[in-house]
């Protein structure tokens, strides 16, 4: 007979969840508002189980990828139906590849702005060179301010 394997009955607070996953109390209490999550009640304080701290890791993970809190809690909801998971990997692998699609999608429109915007770009600097060479160099002065913050906010990540 197979031994089941459990975790220890550790709990964790709302603190220390929202410390360890670097969010706010008032996101924890709405993925609770919304079904996600459901720790028990000591008193009027919440106390979150290892299902818990899993269930905040895949919303997490889940919102960083860009699903929807419905899609999440859609899968999340098949956790429970003690077939292994195989419910749950299989809508996992069909949202997974549905996002994957959008994302690849959103990628081609960006990529195309910036086609369309450097070609502007360009001809407005053409214009500007017949018409006010004087403001270009402001212009690429600009251009550098704004290259330097997007690296200030790439590295704040």
């Amino acid at each position: 007979m197979p031994m089941e394997l459990r975790r220890p009955a550790r709990t964790f607070t709302i603190r220390q969840l929202c410390l360890e996953f670097k969010c706010t109390p008032r996101a924890l209490r709405f993925y609770e508002d919304k079904g996600l999550l459901a720790p028990a009640r000591d008193g009027m304080n919440r106390v979150y189980s290892y299902k818990d701290r899993g269930r905040l890791q895949l919303i997490l993970n889940g919102k960083r990828v860009g699903l929807a809190l419905a899609e999440i809690g859609e899968i999340l909801d098949l956790y429970d139906l003690n077939d292994g998971g195989t419910a749950q990997n299989v809508k996992s692998l069909t949202k997974f590849r549905e996002r994957i699609v959008a994302l690849e999608a959103q990628r081609q429109d960006i990529d195309k702005a910036i086609e369309e915007l450097r070609a502007g770009c360009d001809g407005l600097e053409r214009q500007l060179s017949r018409t006010r060479p004087d403001l270009l160099p402001r212009a690429a002065d600009y251009d550098q301010v704004l290259r330097e913050r997007l690296g200030d906010l790439e590295h704040a990540k």
